[in-house]
């Protein structure tokens, strides 16, 4: 669930919504909804992209670090 705080908390503070997470990094809309929603966790490589759209480390996304 750590990491869908993370994900919703960095949208709101870069003002970027789920379509154009989801268009930049090649998911579909359902599938980052999924992932800030807490249904579903967000593969490896989903993960990764996530972490280099918002510039920040994949351990800080999945709550191993606190700061990026």
């Amino acid at each position: 669930m750590l990491f869908a705080e993370r994900l919703k908390t960095l949208m709101i503070e870069q003002n970027v919504n789920q379509s154009t997470l989801a268009k930049n990094i090649g998911y579909t809309q359902r599938a980052v909804s999924k992932w800030v929603n807490g249904e579903a966790e967000p593969s490896a490589t989903a993960v990764y992209l996530c972490a280099k759209f918002f510039d920040v480390s994949a351990d800080y996304l999945l709550g191993l670090e606190n700061y990026y």
